[in-house]
C-alpha cells in the first residue's frame, strides 16, 4: 500500500517527506494590515512553508446577541461575547487579495480556513491552493460538502471530535469530491499543556484512517510538535505573531520569528532522524571501530607455548579478533613467539579461527 499524501503548490506532504509547517497568522494582525504583511513576510523568513488566514466576519459566525449562550465565560476570553470577539479578531475581506498577492512575491504558500459557504467562494476567487477545517467546524459537514466541492486539498483539525465525528467528517469530504484529505490532531485548548495532547493518537489516527496525519499544536513552546514528527505527524500548524506581548485574541499562545525558525528547524531533524530501518554501520562510526574490544597478549610467548587464560584480555582497541573467539583461542599452541600488548591474529594461531 502506497505512503497517503497530499500535494500543496507543488509541494508533496506525506510521511516520505519533511514536515510541512504552517505558520498560523488567524488573528495576530491585530487590526493591521501591515502587521499581517510583516508576519507572511517573517513566516517565510523561519522556514514556514505556509501561511493559513482564517476567513470569516462576526455576521458569518455567530449572532449579534448578549444573551448568555453568546456570552464567553472564563478563559482567555472571558466577559466578550461571541459576537464582539469575533468582530475584533477577523480579518477584513478585502485584504484577502492583497496578502494572497504578497505571500505569492515573498514565495510561500496562503490558504485559509472559510467558516461559510461565502468565505469559500471569497477563497476560490483568489484560486487558493487548499482548504482548513477549523476544528470548531469539524461537525459542520455541509461546510466540510461545500469546501470539497472545489476538489482542492483539504486539511481538517479534529479538536473536540471523537472518532465518529471524525468518521463522519472524512466521509463528507469524500462524498463531496476531495481526493486529497489530511487530518490533524488537536487540543482545542489555547494554550494547551502538553499533557493533554496524547501524542500516542497520531499513530493510530494513521493506522485507523490511512491518511495524512498533522498536529495542530496550541502548547506554548516546540517540544510537543517536535515529538509528534516520531508519531507520525507530517504537518505541523502552529499560531505565529511578531509579539507574543502584542495583546491581541491570540497573541499570548502563538510563537515569535525565532521560535517558529526552531520549530523548522527541529522538525526537520526530527524527519530526518527517523531514516529507515537500518542495522548496517553508519559512516560516522566508521573511525571509532577501531577503539571496540579485541583479544590481546598480556603476556611474552614462545612458539608452540600453550594459550591460557591469563595470557590473553579482553580489552580496547579492536586491532585484535573479537572477543567471542576467546574459548576457540584458550588451549591452542602459539605457532611464533609474541610479545604482550600485542593484538591476537589468526596468523598467530595453529588453528586459525577467522
Amino acid at each position: 500500500m502506497s505512503e497517503p499524501k497530499i500535494e500543496i503548490n507543488k509541494r508533496i506532504i506525506s510521511a516520505n517527506h519533511s514536515p510541512y509547517v504552517i505558520a498560523e497568522l488567524s488573528a495576530n494582525h491585530n487590526g493591521n494590515i501591515e502587521t499581517a504583511m510583516k508576519i507572511i513576510e517573517e513566516a517565510k523568513k523561519a522556514g514556514a512553508d505556509a501561511v493559513k488566514l482564517q476567513t470569516y466576519t462576526a455576521e458569518t459566525i455567530t449572532l449579534n446577541s448578549n444573551d448568555s449562550d453568546f456570552q464567553i465565560h472564563g478563559g482567555l476570553w472571558d466577559g466578550k461575547t461571541l459576537f464582539d470577539l469575533y468582530d475584533e479578531a477577523h480579518m477584513p475581506w478585502e485584504w484577502h487579495e492583497i496578502l494572497f498577492k504578497h505571500a505569492q512575491k515573498v514565495g510561500i504558500s496562503i490558504f485559509s480556513s472559510p467558516f461559510d459557504n461565502t468565505a469559500v467562494d471569497l477563497l476560490e476567487d483568489l484560486n487558493a491552493p487548499a482548504y482548513k477545517i477549523a476544528s470548531f467546524e469539524v461537525i459542520d459537514l455541509p461546510l466540510i460538502e461545500y469546501v470539497a466541492s472545489t476538489n482542492k486539498p483539504m486539511i481538517i483539525s479534529t479538536g473536540m471530535a471523537n472518532e465518529e465525528e471524525i468518521e463522519e467528517a472524512i466521509e463528507a469530504a469524500r462524498s463531496g469530491g476531495c481526493s486529497e484529505l489530511a487530518i490533524l490532531h488537536c487540543v482545542s485548548g489555547y494554550p494547551a499543556p502538553a499533557e493533554d495532547y496524547n501524542l500516542k493518537t497520531i499513530s493510530h489516527m494513521r493506522d485507523k484512517f490511512g491518511l495524512v496525519i498533522g498536529l495542530s499544536d496550541h502548547t506554548l513552546d516546540n517540544n510537543t510538535a517536535i515529538a509528534s514528527v516520531a508519531l507520525g505527524a507530517s504537518i505541523i500548524e502552529k499560531h505565529f505573531t511578531l509579539d507574543r506581548k502584542g495583546g491581541g485574541p491570540d497573541d499570548s499562545f502563538s510563537l515569535e520569528p525565532s521560535e517558529m525558525a526552531e520549530l523548522c528547524k527541529g522538525a526537520n531533524v526530527a524527519w530526518s532522524a527517523l531514516g529507515d530501518i537500518n542495522f548496517s554501520r553508519k559512516s560516522s562510526e566508521e573511525a571509532n571501530v577501531q577503539f571496540r574490544r579485541s583479544l590481546y597478549f598480556v603476556k611474552d610467548m614462545k612458539s608452540g607455548d600453550i594459550i591460557s587464560e591469563d595470557a590473553v584480555r579482553s580489552v580496547r582497541p579492536g586491532f585484535g579478533i573479537p572477543p567471542k573467539y576467546l574459548k576457540d583461542i584458550i588451549g591452542q599452541k602459539i605457532k611464533h613467539d609474541v610479545l604482550k600488548n600485542t593484538p591476537v591474529k589468526n596468523q598467530s594461531l595453529e588453528k586459525p579461527i577467522i
